[in-house]
């Protein structure tokens, strides 16, 4: 595939579909900021191993950073933009858990991590101490210690659990 070639891109991004013409090997990240004007996702290290620039591909996290236009044609992307409905007067859970817990300071990172938080918590609703270094271990921030970030996440994790058990009630 010619780096030049234009391609029509087709994708569901924070459930809204998008068609565009790009460059096959236009980054996903520049889609997302420049054409898109989701500037949620950050550009910091460009080689995949910040996090700054995550996004959920079809319920996984990606850098996106490292994916080019044709591999992620037909796909849904959810950035962080599309973490809360977009309805509701308020933040995600996993967002405001980040704000109570002071889980960022010039908040660079913090889309990255709050994506890597919600999956983890998708899998492992009481994630141990363990498991939520493991989760953010591709996560860089280099302003914090990373005491607000776990505890923003525990925060979150509790949150979680208590909708879910007042959900059972009702």
């Amino acid at each position: 595939m010619m780096g030049n070639e234009m391609i029509e891109w087709s994708c569901t991004i924070n459930g809204t579909d998008v068609q565009l013409t790009v460059p096959a090997t236009e980054r996903l990240v520049t889609i997302l900021r420049d054409r898109l004007q989701l500037t949620g996702t950050k550009i910091a290290c460009e080689i995949g191993r910040c996090g700054a620039c995550m996004v959920l591909l079809n319920d996984e996290p990606v850098n996106s950073c490292l994916l080019m236009a044709y591999q992620c044609d037909h796909q849904q992307i959810v950035t962080i933009e599309g973490l809360a409905p977009s309805n509701a007067d308020e933040l995600h859970p996993i967002q405001q858990a980040f704000i109570d817990e002071g889980g960022f300071q010039c908040g660079y990172c913090t889309p990255g991590m709050i994506l890597t938080t919600k999956i983890l918590l998708d899998a492992h609703p009481d994630p141990s101490l363990e498991q939520i270094e493991k989760a953010l271990c591709g996560n860089l921030c280099r302003c914090t210690g990373y005491g607000g970030i776990v505890r923003a996440v525990q925060q979150a994790a509790c949150a979680k659990a208590a909708k879910t058990d007042q959900a059972s009630v009702e």
